[in-house]
């Protein structure tokens, strides 16, 4: 669990569930629909990240890294989306999102670590190489603000192969075989079961849900030859949460 003891003090002072995100980051809505399963209210600080509204002093006073989404609650500094929904199926356990076997919570948490694990090496590469690049360009004192910033070494090679236009065919030929080889696993957990984990809905289906969301809608990763993850998509977007968490933040509409 990664807490942080925020330079930005201000923020200690908060009360109730705050969290800082963004309508078109897939970590983000991950939370906003744990939030939404658990009818937790919430109160919204919204940074567009396509405008770089992140990119300040304040924010990473908040969150070390300048990602979103960022979780305070009442004063407790929470970062890294799984980290935050676990905390918060911890702490809010009605309804629960995690199973009850102790060996199949294993398995939940599996998939919690490996969608954290591709998520700059795959996730980021390729939705970046697809959509994204254009909007994340930084002027030159931008990136000189950015560097100044970020301690993170590898999110400053991300981020200057992205604004670059560098990313090596190797690195994107890895990035979709990463893909292919997670999504392979996630059609073969989903033969004969409704979820990723058991019975029911878990964590495990709310921190991939958003990345089977934003590879199809930004980078058109061809889903086409997974029937049980085509289905599995299906159930959750018939869900409130996912209308309220993912559809109606998302900034791309029309």
């Amino acid at each position: 669990m990664v807490f942080v003891t925020p330079k930005t003090k201000e923020v200690l002072d908060l009360k109730g569930l705050h969290l800082y995100h963004s309508g078109a980051s897939n970590c983000a809505m991950r939370v906003r629909m744990t939030l939404e399963e658990k009818g937790l209210p919430w109160v919204s600080h919204h940074l567009d990240i396509l405008k770089k509204e992140h990119l300040t002093p304040e924010y990473f006073g908040i969150n070390p890294k300048g990602l979103v989404p960022t979780l305070v609650d009442d004063g407790v500094v929470i970062t890294e989306s799984d980290d935050i929904i676990d905390y918060l199926d911890k702490k809010f356990p009605d309804p629960p999102l995690r199973p009850t076997d102790e060996r199949l919570v294993e398995r939940m948490y599996y998939w919690l670590k490996l969608a954290t694990d591709i998520h700059v090496p795959a996730v980021k590469t390729y939705i970046y190489d697809k959509k994204i690049r254009h909007f994340m360009k930084q002027s030159d004192a931008e990136r000189t603000l950015y560097e100044e910033l970020q301690t993170n070494q590898e999110l400053l090679d991300f981020h200057h192969k992205s604004t670059t236009n560098t990313f090596s065919e190797p690195e994107l030929r890895r990035a979709k075989q990463i893909l292919d080889e997670c999504f392979d696993e996630v059609e073969r957990s989903l033969g004969g079961s409704e979820w990723m984990v058991g019975e029911t809905l878990t964590l495990a289906d709310i921190a991939w849900v958003p990345l089977y969301f934003t590879l199809r809608e930004l980078a058109g990763y061809p889903f086409e030859s997974y029937p049980n993850v085509l289905a599995w998509s299906k159930r959750l977007s018939a869900r409130p949460s996912y209308q309220k968490a993912v559809i109606e933040w998302w900034p791309f509409k029309g």
